[in-house]
């Protein structure tokens, strides 16, 4: 194996360098080929080190390394840009760190073909995990580039963030959200129950009310899906999403049925899915039949990083009796 570059070093030296100034709780090396653990090791001293396998084929001579922590993660359809923070999030659901560590990423923010020889790794971040796995800003919304309006997309996304934070009735709950092309979705869905938004005026049923949102925290106990109107008038819930498999979509391990169908409805139309994990009270936006967005809410009566337990089946969020291929899944 070649030494490391020169690059490389200089970057693990001035990461030690910031271990110890700022007192962090270790060094996340996320990488796209494998190095000279031994020399990485040296330059790093006895700062805790964390790596995780940008690309999986390397996972294994990865885990075959006896001193390394390794972060087995995958990747699946996300975008690259994404990476850092599933490895973060896997970081803090496996214990290896605290929900308030301080963090000090390397990585290669070059994004590089799979068939490609990856780059060495060039960029290096502090990151604080309190702020960063909480943080959701007006420009990571914009960036989606869709037809949802900002005002619609941000009211949806607090409502899901504080129902994963705070569950209902002391327990956690999962739900799935459908924001826009509301014609299209309704003709790939059908109701499972009766629709409680019926009857209400406009202004009963618009998600950018905060009175709104902390009625639909109620409904989002009820089997099915909830969708809402570009504008933010929540339209129908109680509803099973139709929509057809598409071979394009990838899930990765752990996700079930709630996300298989956010993914599918997301790559039939132009509607956002937000979608709230009951296991582990993630929030993930989709878009394109791809993860688009993470974030882990901050808990104050609810923790987020529990010990994740394995649930029966779901169909849209909706507890089944019947095994799926044989095991119970994770929502």
């Amino acid at each position: 194996m070649a030494s490391l570059p020169a690059q490389t070093r200089a970057l693990l030296q001035t990461a030690t360098t910031l271990v110890q100034a700022l007192a962090a709780d270790a060094v996340l090396l996320l990488t796209e080929k494998d190095l000279e653990w031994s020399s990485v090791r040296t330059l790093l001293g006895p700062a805790k080190l964390l790596v995780g396998a940008a690309r999986q084929s390397i996972l294994p001579t990865l885990q075959s390394e006896p001193d390394l922590i390794v972060l087995d993660f995958d990747p699946g359809p996300t975008p690259p840009s994404e990476w850092l923070n599933l490895a973060l999030l896997e970081a803090v659901r496996s214990d290896r760190l605290p929900q308030s560590a301080t963090v000090v990423a390397l990585y290669n923010g070059i994004v590089t073909d799979e068939n490609s020889q990856p780059e060495s790794i060039d960029s290096i971040s502090i990151i604080h995990l309190a702020d960063h796995l909480n943080r959701l800003n007006a420009g990571d919304l914009r960036s989606l580039d869709t037809r949802v309006p900002l005002e619609t997309l941000n009211a949806v996304v607090t409502l899901a963030i504080e129902i994963a934070r705070e569950g209902r009735e002391g327990h956690r709950i999962g739900t799935m959200f459908v924001v826009g092309d509301t014609r299209k979705v309704l003709s790939m869905s059908s109701p499972m129950n009766y629709n409680p938004f019926k009857g209400y005026s406009h202004e009963e049923r618009d998600v950018r009310s905060k009175q709104v949102r902390e009625q639909i925290k109620d409904l989002a106990q009820l089997e099915g899906a909830i969708l809402i109107r570009r504008d933010g008038v929540a339209v129908a819930a109680c509803i099973r999403i139709e929509a057809p498999p598409d071979p394009s979509i990838t899930l990765s391990m752990g996700l079930g049925t709630r996300h298989a169908a956010a993914a599918r409805i997301t790559c039939a139309t132009e509607a956002i899915a937000i979608t709230v994990s009951q296991s582990g009270g993630i929030v993930r936006l989709w878009q394109n039949g791809e993860v688009v967005l993470h974030i882990v809410p901050s808990q104050r009566q609810v923790s987020v990083y529990g010990e994740v337990r394995r649930a029966d089946p779901e169909v849209n969020g909706v507890p089944r009796g019947n095994p799926v291929r044989g095991n119970a899944i994770l929502d």
